[in-house]
């Protein structure tokens, strides 16, 4: 089943994609859920039209994602987090806070694009989240999580 999505779906594709997906997918879950459409011949046509008019704009967005995105390679971003016997954390890291650490540096990051590579983090380190600033800028960032001085 050919559908044109109306908003971005985890693991399936981004607002506008046309996808290709099983049936009952189709049918029973993305129609009805409005995450959506049917990729009739019409459908497609007003779809091209919209795209065409948008590459402008689009092309302005992507420009301002990069920018941003060579802001945050260039940050130094430690989380300090409350730490118990050897190298454990009490409770853990994520995205959450990956988005509070670039907050504080100046730029605002919603926390649905960040993405922390292993899920939650429960000890020291350093580690590596992906940020998805657009559909086609996606920036890898480094930050290490270091224990809370008292």
């Amino acid at each position: 089943m050919e559908l044109i999505l109306k908003q971005d779906v985890e693991n399936l594709g981004f607002k506008d994609d046309v996808v290709i997906v099983k049936n009952g997918y189709g049918r029973n879950y993305l129609i009805p859920q409005g995450y959506a459409v049917l990729a009739t011949t019409s459908a497609k046509k007003v779809l091209a039209e919209t795209l065409k008019q948008r590459a402008f704009k689009e092309a302005k967005l992507i420009e301002e994602a990069n920018k941003i995105a060579e802001t945050i390679k260039g940050l130094d971003i430690k989380i300090a987090s409350k730490v118990g016997s050897g190298d454990k954390l009490f409770g853990s890291v994520n995205n959450i806070d990956v988005a509070v650490a670039i907050a504080k540096s100046g730029t605002e990051i919603d926390k649905k694009y960040i993405k922390v590579v292993g899920g939650n983090i429960k000890r020291l380190g350093k580690y590596e989240a992906s940020i998805r600033l657009h559909r086609e800028v996606v920036a890898d960032i480094t930050f290490e999580v270091v224990p809370e001085s008292n």
